[in-house]
């Protein structure tokens, strides 16, 4: 059994930490031979790996929340405060039960001897290669603080970054919904309604009305079918996008798409040469640094590049060479990170296009709505237009006979 225990020493400063032990008899036994006077010792309670899983389904650990951990341990460390008990602190007063119950596995592997990068690698759902290789690369050179202080600022970056995609596809996809869920009532309720007065007047109807007609119609008995129709072809697609091959084909179409694609590929661009600035600064070597990037950047084209230039540099090449021959970035890029090989400053080459591409990403988020609202007033106009057309004309007809 695992005990969560507190105790004071022979110098009197109170301390907290967790041991193995048959029961809690023997747990106190254990911190009186070793000269502690126990003040308060619980059982921890085990979780199970089921509970674990729903709780990761309902919960996970969102970014922000990482940022704030990393940011919180750096600030520990900082004070001088031991690993273990920094993980402690941290983990008593985090919300998250999923994160809290990830914390406290990291505490009993580190207790039992492994380091903290480690420990942190057997929680991939939590901590991406990045964040292992950035604490491992402080655990080796003595600054551990200074590596986990790049990691909080580099998440909150890329916090931002995620923020700035979602803010900016929130209004188009909160308009296209709206349009869709709309036009489902229009066709299945309304539309019925508006006709059924043509079915009892012998008039002439034209053909694009009486397309309307038949689609009413098939609608007010079928819009069930047509509905879980919607929802199947939605949850396919998603299904689809998720498995590797439709997450290339996903990858590539939406930087093909207008406005929205330029904002994607600077995204990318940005987000590489954050994190490969910062791999670099925290001593990791260029090739594994691509590597680590590749898989974060979080898109399969942009990933076999890197990868690619990985390969180059293994065999003695420059990554500026594949960048140049790539679609996906433009020249610019392929000439200043030249530019920082052949000056050695590639680091700081990178922090300084990293700036400059979140800036183009501000300037597409912020005029985003602009560029998308006349776009989207259009077709939603022609939508109503065809509508009111196709009933209004042939109420027309009717009273010119009348």
């Amino acid at each position: 059994m695992k005990f969560l225990f507190q105790a004071k020493n022979s110098g009197g400063e109170v301390i907290n930490g967790r041991m193995e032990a048959i029961n809690s008899d023997a747990a106190v036994a254990m911190l009186q031979e070793k000269g502690y006077i126990p003040l308060k010792i619980e059982k921890q309670e085990e979780v199970s790996a089921i509970m674990k899983d729903l709780q990761h389904i309902w919960e996970g650990v969102s970014m922000r929340e990482l940022s704030v951990f990393f940011r919180q341990l750096a600030t520990l460390i900082e004070a001088k405060v031991s690993i273990i008990s920094s993980l402690q602190a941290v983990g008593d007063q985090t919300e998250n039960a999923f994160f809290r119950i990830i914390i406290n596995e990291m505490l009993s592997d580190i207790e039992d001897g492994l380091p903290f990068s480690e420990a942190m690698s057997k929680h991939p759902e939590v901590f991406e290669n990045l964040a292992v290789s950035m604490v491992k690369a402080g655990e080796l050179s003595g600054n551990l603080q200074r590596s986990i202080l790049f990691l909080a600022e580099n998440t909150e970056k890329n916090y931002e970054l995620n923020s700035k995609i979602r803010g900016a596809l929130f209004y188009p996809v909160f308009v296209l919904s709206a349009a869709l869920i709309i036009g489902f009532i229009v066709f299945t309720v309304v539309l019925p309604k508006l006709t059924s007065i043509f079915k009892d007047m012998n008039v002439a109807i034209p053909w694009y009305t009486t397309a309307l007609m038949r689609i009413g119609d098939f609608m007010s008995v079928y819009w069930w079918f047509v509905g879980l129709a919607i929802i199947a072809t939605i949850g396919g697609i998603i299904y689809y996008v998720k498995t590797e091959d439709g997450k290339k084909e996903w990858d590539v179409i939406k930087m093909k798409i207008p406005i929205v694609g330029k904002l994607f590929q600077y995204v990318y661009i940005s987000r590489f040469s954050e994190n490969l600035s910062v791999l670099l600064d925290g001593g990791i070597p260029i090739v594994r640094a691509l590597v680590i990037v590749g898989e974060v950047v979080n898109s399969t084209a942009y990933e076999a590049v890197i990868l690619r230039a990985a390969d180059e540099v293994k065999s003695g090449g420059a990554m500026s060479s594949v960048f140049a021959r790539s679609e996906h970035f433009p020249p610019i890029v392929s000439q200043m990170v030249k530019i920082g090989e052949d000056a050695g400053k590639i680091s700081e080459v990178l922090r300084h296009m990293s700036v400059f591409y979140n800036q183009e990403t501000d300037r597409i988020t912020r005029n985003l709505s602009t560029m998308l609202e006349p776009i989207l007033i259009t077709f939603l106009g022609l939508g109503v237009g065809i509508l009111v057309f196709a009933i209004l004309m042939p109420i027309y007809n009717m009273a010119g006979q009348m």
